[in-house]
C-alpha cells in the first residue's frame, strides 16, 4: 500500500507503521513530500491509496471532485508551530525583532500548510514584509528544517513535532500562540478501495494510533468532531 504523507508526518507515520504492519500484516510504503505538490500528483494519478495531507483543503477539493472513497475524510491531527532558534536559547517572539539572526527559514506559503502558517503569524505581528529579505523558503517543512540545522538559517518557525523528533530541548524553541495562526487540520483520505487502507484509516483513528500522533507533538480532534473541521480538540 502506498501512502503519500505530508513531509512534518513522515516520521510519525513511519513509526505507526511498524505498530500496524505487525497488527494487521499490510505493509506501507510511505512517500513524503508537500502536500500542495503530492495533491498535483494524485490529479494526474499517482497511484496512491491513502493520502495524509497537511491541510484540510485538499483532502476536501479531492472530495468534491469525487477523486476519494466516499466518507473516508476525517482529521487525524492538528499540528503546531514553533520558533527554532539553535544558537539562541530561551527565544520569546521578540527575537523576531531583534537583529540576532540573519536568515528565517520556513516552508513555502504557497505549497506547504505550515508555511502558509508561518506566514500568517508573521503577518498577525506585522513582521511578514520588514522580514522579507531575511525569508530562505523551503519546498516543504523538511527542507526548512535543513536550513536551520546545517547553519544556512538561524532560526525557523518549523513544525513542533519535528523538534520532539530531533530531540530538541524546550529552551531552544518558543511555542507559537495557536491563535497567531489558522489551525493546521491535517487531514485525510482513503484514494483506492482495499481491506489495507481501511484498516489503516481505522488504525489513525484508534485510541492506540492516537495516542502515538499525541506523543509526536500534535493535538487531536475531538471525537465529537463530525464535520471534520478539527475546530475543538484535546492533547
Amino acid at each position: 500500500m502506498q501512502v503519500a504523507v505530508a513531509s512534518n508526518f513522515k516520521a510519525p507515520l513511519e513509526s505507526l507503521a511498524d505498530s500496524f504492519e505487525k497488527q494487521h500484516g499490510h505493509k506501507i510504503t510511505v512517500i513524503s513530500g508537500a502536500t500542495g505538490k503530492q495533491y498535483g500528483q494524485i490529479l494526474q494519478g499517482a497511484p496512491f491509496d491513502v493520502f495524509l495531507a497537511a491541510d484540510s483543503r485538499r483532502p476536501e477539493l479531492l472530495e468534491q471532485q469525487g477523486k476519494i472513497v466516499k466518507n473516508s475524510r476525517f482529521t487525524y491531527a492538528i499540528g503546531q508551530l514553533a520558533l527554532y532558534t539553535p544558537k539562541h536559547p530561551h527565544p520569546t517572539q521578540e527575537f523576531l525583532t531583534t537583529s540576532r539572526f540573519n536568515y528565517l527559514a520556513i516552508a513555502n506559503p504557497r505549497l506547504a500548510p505550515y508555511g502558509l502558517a508561518a506566514q500568517q503569524y508573521l503577518q498577525s505581528r506585522d513582521l511578514w514584509q520588514p522580514l522579507q529579505t531575511k525569508l530562505v523558503r523551503g519546498e516543504n517543512i523538511n527542507q526548512a528544517w535543513q536550513f536551520v540545522h546545517s547553519g544556512n538559517a538561524e532560526a525557523g518557525l518549523l513544525a513542533l513535532s519535528q523538534l520532539l523528533q530531533a530531540d530538541i530541548s524546550k529552551d531552544y524553541y518558543y511555542l507559537v500562540p495557536a491563535e497567531r495562526y489558522a489551525p493546521i487540520v491535517q487531514q485525510a483520505v482513503v484514494l483506492k478501495t482495499s481491506p489495507a487502507a481501511t484498516a489503516l484509516s481505522d488504525f489513525l483513528q484508534s485510541d492506540s494510533g492516537r495516542k502515538v500522533i499525541a506523543l509526536w507533538g500534535y493535538a487531536l480532534p475531538d471525537r465529537k468532531d463530525t464535520d471534520n473541521k478539527g475546530t475543538t480538540h484535546v492533547r
